[in-house]
């Protein structure tokens, strides 16, 4: 009896660590940040993502946010006269000047309605302005 007991326990010894490491990689592999694609990996540490620089934008995407959000919150003349002393002060827009100003003709009849839009409007980069609430009006 007493060589059939050491005899168990050796063969315990020895399968008992294997079922517990396989058992334990099983369990891991199975928990959800382990999948193979990219979007379900919540904690790796190695994640190709975390390298990965912020894209830089371009002058004139950050004028027109800043613009848009003045129109909103003042309105389109305050607006329409930062873009001009913009285009004054960085020379480099002035070939996004209209582009700006149509943006903000648009904005500001989708805010303001066509009538008052229109009643905002100067001289700033050829009427872009006015072109730009023309162009919201017709439906563009």
């Amino acid at each position: 009896m007493t060589h059939t007991a050491r005899r168990i326990g050796r063969t315990l010894a020895l399968v008992l660590p294997v079922v517990l490491v396989l058992s334990g990689t099983l369990a891991v592999a199975t928990v959800p940040w382990a999948a193979k694609n990219s979007e379900a990996q919540i904690l790796t540490a190695s994640s190709d993502k975390a390298s990965v620089r912020a894209k830089s934008r371009a002058p004139q995407d950050v004028l027109r946010d800043k613009l848009l959000v003045e129109l909103q919150e003042k309105d389109p003349g305050i607006a329409l006269t930062h873009l001009q002393r913009q285009i004054e002060e960085r020379p480099s827009l002035a070939k996004h000047c209209m582009s700006l100003a149509r943006a903000l003709g648009r904005a500001a009849v989708a805010h303001y309605g066509p009538t008052r839009a229109q009643s905002f409007s100067r001289p700033v980069c050829d009427t872009s302005f006015a072109y730009g609430v023309s162009q919201q009006t017709a439906g563009h």
